[in-house]
């Protein structure tokens, strides 16, 4: 489907849009890390794990959902798969023990670096028509992105089927 629109036909929403480029992305970055036994949930995770990792940060599962604007539960089930492929290790925190923190193997970093050169590939053919990851325009769209990833999502109150209209009513005094 094209994203272009006419007068009759706006065409696509941005809704619609951004749904069908995120399937697009998260599609292609499953067939690219396949050959290296990852989903693109587990590498989404694993080289969030590792950045936090250069950053000095061994973060618990809970920070790490924080971090990646997943379900915690949804990290923990991806951290034991993880942990199942030798690619992680979880350990208890010592204070406390309710918290879990998590650290990549040495194999897993290995992959995990792997991962990431394929991605960044996979991204420069991607915004190569932005004019490439360093562009300008590859900038403002990220930026963009960020500002819409920032912005909470809820549906406003809706009005109560009782409520007249939102003018004032007249008081006795303005009758």
């Amino acid at each position: 489907m094209s994203s272009k629109g006419n007068a009759d036909d706006p065409g696509p929403t941005a809704g619609y849009l951004v749904w069908r480029l995120s399937t697009k992305v998260r599609v292609a970055v499953d067939r690219a890390m396949a050959p290296l036994g990852l989903t693109h949930a587990k590498y989404a995770l694993a080289a969030s794990l590792y950045g936090l990792h250069r950053g000095g940060t061994r973060p618990s599962q809970r920070q790490l959902a924080d971090h990646t604007g997943l379900e915690a539960l949804y990290v923990s089930k991806l951290a034991r798969a993880l942990e199942a492929d030798g690619l992680l290790e979880r350990t208890r925190d010592p204070d406390d023990p309710r918290a879990v923190r998590l650290a990549l193997t040495e194999r897993g970093r290995e992959t995990t670096r792997q991962a990431i050169e394929v991605v960044q590939r996979l991204m420069a053919v991607w915004l190569a028509p932005l004019g490439g990851p360093d562009s300008a325009r590859t900038r403002e769209f990220t930026a963009t992105l960020a500002t819409l990833l920032d912005t909470p999502l809820g549906l406003p109150a809706e009005p109560s089927e009782n409520a007249g209209p939102s003018e004032p009513h007249a008081t006795e005094e303005q009758s």
